[in-house]
């Protein structure tokens, strides 16, 4: 019984490197964006560019990665 477990735990992979990747750059560009929000909200106009550059160019890149890592995992397990 223990052995089918071991076997279970070691079958199943990780997430892909890309995708951990994106998840990691999807949540720093969401903080960005929270923090631009919050900023905005405080009052303060005259925000730095690169947190809006983070917000706006980081977020959607951790999206497409993510997506592209998906992708890629799909193709691989219908050829395998």
């Amino acid at each position: 019984m223990t052995t089918a477990t071991k076997e279970a735990t070691v079958a199943a992979p990780g997430k892909p490197f890309l995708m951990r990747i994106g998840i990691g750059l999807f949540a720093l560009g969401m903080l960005a964006v929270l923090t631009v929000f919050i900023m905005f909200a405080a009052g303060l106009e005259n925000l730095p560019i690169w947190l809006s550059v983070g917000a706006g160019v980081v977020t959607p890149l951790g999206l497409l990665l993510g997506l592209l890592a998906l992708v890629f995992e799909a193709r691989g397990k219908k050829t395998s």
